[in-house]
């Protein structure tokens, strides 16, 4: 297997903590975003989408989403588990995920490449050209002021975002707030359920 990815960005940032935190060591290739160097034709010949990061399997195929590439690994490497163990944990594991991604990355997102000079043209990543739209950076805003108080309730049920154990889910969270920060953003001094939670999680990835 081969890994093209980019350490700074928030997405290969998702993978690399997984990575590390199940000990798993892949041949890696940094791909650098910052000269645009995955519109460039060799990279635009492994991966068509020109996003990072992009996982080349033993037998050719290619990987591209990072949720793809946990729930491959994972099944690969059993031990340490982050997808979940039992059929109920790993539907609570994928649709936290999911809800993370969707409702608060994302929003992110929008701020970031709506509102950032560098981004013109390229508000998604990808090869397509789109313009920037300005009022997606405030829906975005909208987006994550309701994202925080959805997941400090959760908080406050369970120990961890998913339920008892820490997963992948609590990775992505991990990696979002990081994220956050890009638009100097961060959690809410009121989301005291995250706050103690994100002290707990930096604990558990051994980054304390």
């Amino acid at each position: 297997m081969k890994l093209y990815t980019y350490d700074p960005a928030p997405n290969p940032m998702r993978l690399n903590l997984f990575l590390k935190y199940k000990g798993i060591e892949l041949d890696t290739q940094q791909v650098d975003l910052g000269t645009l160097e995955q519109h460039g034709d060799e990279y635009g010949a492994i991966n068509p989408a020109r996003t990072v990061p992009a996982l080349v399997l033993d037998g050719g195929e290619l990987l591209t989403e990072v949720i793809g590439q946990c729930v491959y690994l994972e099944a690969m490497n059993p031990d340490k588990p982050l997808m979940g163990d039992t059929a109920l944990e790993k539907a609570e594991v994928i649709s936290w995920d999911h809800k993370i991604f969707l409702q608060g990355m994302a929003a992110i997102a929008d701020i970031f490449r709506n509102g950032h000079p560098a981004f013109k043209d390229r508000a998604m990543p990808g090869p397509l050209k789109l313009p920037q739209i300005p009022e997606l950076c405030e829906r975005g805003k909208l987006r994550l002021a309701a994202f925080w108080p959805m997941i400090d309730e959760q908080l406050g049920k369970h120990p961890w975002i998913a339920g008892e154990n820490f997963s992948f889910a609590d990775i992505d969270l991990y990696c979002l707030v990081q994220f956050a920060g890009w638009i100097k953003e961060g959690i809410p001094e009121d989301c005291s359920n995250t706050q103690t939670w994100y002290e707990r999680a930096k604990t558990e990835l051994g980054d304390a």
